[in-house]
């Protein structure tokens, strides 16, 4: 082993020791290919040092003073520029490349510290959420629900309510979804068409009443808006917008700030509604008995950007069930008054 490819072989003369309580000896020094060997003056061998081992005892003094080990006794004085400048060429390529204590420890406390801090950016705030959103409780939900629908409030005006209508609409939520428990809310503005919140809230734009002949759009939005709620749990939504804080804050107080609840509502009446898939909402028209094709063309007016639901309608129009009478029809679309 050696790094001086320069050196043919490099020879210089010195004075070595044996040890300690022995006669200091001239010597010649020669530089071989993995060696450093020690001659008298009458070129016998008197030692052979391996360049790996070499020590220099005195950094930055001259003459250079060398050992051939830590804890070896001889020593070697060289004030050749040329010999010295050699020897430490060697010594530094062989630190390099020596272990370095403690190196495998640093490795693995940065590779353990690299996994804990994936940890802790990628799975654990998502391990958060999904825990809350388990363990939060129905009466939780309702409140936050409730929450975000008094700030929508601000901006779409209180809720259309009448005692007939709202009667109707309650009927309606319970023919289109007789497994779930939700509140339908009417709003004046605000909501492009249709929305969902956390404890079951269902929002309908009062467009969807008054612009259409019958019920079979609006049934449509509801089945629509009950999967998306289906396919990503509302809570869920929230807090994967809100962050894992919110997430901790609702495991341990059981409420949210309400500027996060504020922000998220700003933030919910501008966002485009959550994409279905057509198959899935295609069997939820099949289980309900009603037919896709009105709310299909209630979307998109040519039926053009909605021909999968049309082409697919599991329910001929004139097979759809019965959603509500004429006069509930009716009542229903007084609900907002004007």
């Amino acid at each position: 082993m050696t790094a001086l490819n320069e050196y043919e072989r490099l020879e210089t003369t010195g004075i070595w020791r044996a040890s300690p309580y022995t006669q200091r000896r001239d010597v010649v020094v020669s530089l071989g290919d993995a060696t450093l060997a020690i001659y008298d003056m009458n070129e016998t061998a008197l030692a052979h040092w391996s360049l790996a081992a070499v020590q220099r005892e005195n950094p930055g003094t001259l003459p250079a003073l060398f050992s051939p080990g830590a804890d070896a006794e001889e020593r070697l004085e060289i004030d050749d520029d040329t010999m010295i400048a050699a020897i430490e060429k060697v010594r530094r390529v062989v630190d390099r490349h020596r272990p370095k204590r403690g190196r495998l420890r640093y490795y693995l406390m940065a590779g353990c510290l690299a996994a804990v801090t994936a940890l802790a950016v990628f799975w654990l705030p998502q391990a958060m959420i999904r825990h809350t959103v388990k363990v939060v409780p129905p009466a939780s939900r309702a409140d936050i629900g409730a929450q975000l629908l008094e700030t929508i409030q601000r901006v779409a005006g209180r809720p259309c309510a009448s005692d007939t209508a709202t009667e109707t609409l309650e009927t309606l939520a319970r023919r289109m979804l007789p497994d779930r428990k939700v509140r339908m809310v009417v709003l004046s503005r605000g909501v492009s068409a249709s929305e969902h919140l956390p404890g079951g809230y269902i929002l309908l734009n009062r467009a969807l009443i008054e612009d259409f002949e019958g019920p079979a759009p609006l049934a449509g939005y509801i089945l629509a808006e009950d999967e998306r709620a289906r396919q990503l749990d509302p809570l869920e939504r929230l807090l994967l917008s809100t962050g894992a804080a919110s997430a901790f804050r609702l495991l341990i107080t059981g409420h949210m700030d309400v500027a996060t609840l504020e922000a998220y509502a700003e933030k919910l009446l501008l966002q485009p509604p959550l994409k279905i898939d057509t198959q899935d909402l295609l069997e939820r028209f099949r289980l309900a008995g009603v037919s896709a094709t009105p709310y299909a063309y209630a979307l998109d007016i040519s039926g053009e950007a909605t021909l999968p639901l049309i082409e697919g309608d599991p329910i001929a129009p004139e097979d759809s069930r019965t959603i509500l009478n004429d006069g509930q029809w009716v009542t229903l679309q007084g609900i907002c008054g004007e």
